[in-house]
């Protein structure tokens, strides 16, 4: 893994998006310098040993998660669906 000091923040971030089944390693390593050899050892370190497995197994070929994969014609990190946030509100009463 990369000697890069990432804040807990940032790790909780990385393992959120690694989670998620749309968002491709490719968008890690876009924002956080990371490919995926180096998620994976960082995933293995910060979760429990059944989390982690579940995870691998769930991304293992998965075509959302892999770039080469994935259709030519799919070049973005989000669906086109996903609601464009310009700034932060919070609702109140």
């Amino acid at each position: 893994m990369q000697a890069l000091s990432l804040s807990e923040r940032d790790t909780d971030r990385i393992i959120q998006m690694a989670w998620e089944d749309r968002t491709p390693f490719g968008a890690i390593e876009f924002q956080f310098g990371l490919g995926e050899p180096e998620v994976i050892a960082l995933m293995r370190k910060h979760m429990k040993r059944s989390s982690f497995n579940m995870w691998r197994a769930r991304v293992s070929g998965r075509k959302t998660k892999h770039r080469s994969l994935r259709d030519d014609d799919t070049t973005r990190f989000r669906c086109s669906r996903q609601r464009s946030i310009t700034h932060n509100t919070i609702s109140k009463r």
